[in-house]
């Protein structure tokens, strides 16, 4: 006789699934400002989706601007034509 499943993981209780919130202020931030905080948040959403049960993509997206803003700040940088406030 097979062995019945274990059943799948209770759902979170309302407000305490944080996975979207991450996963969305990482991407807003890895864009706009701060790659080093949109990749926090982009595991901290990861970290929460697999203990949720539910798809990383946000964390991965958020981890993935946070580095490319981090990579286009240093080509910036390097090439000069990062904004300096000299007043």
């Amino acid at each position: 006789m097979n062995a019945p499943y274990p059943p799948p993981p209770p759902p979170p209780a309302a407000g305490q699934d944080r996975t979207t919130l991450w996963g969305v202020l990482g991407i807003v931030l890895g864009l706009l400002c701060c790659g080093i905080l949109g990749i926090v948040f982009g595991y901290l959403s990861i970290r929460d989706a697999k203990r949720s049960g539910r798809s990383p993509v946000l964390g991965w997206l958020a981890i993935v601007f946070g580095v490319l803003n981090i990579i286009g700040s240093g080509f910036l940088w390097a090439g000069g034509n990062y904004p300096v406030y000299n007043d």
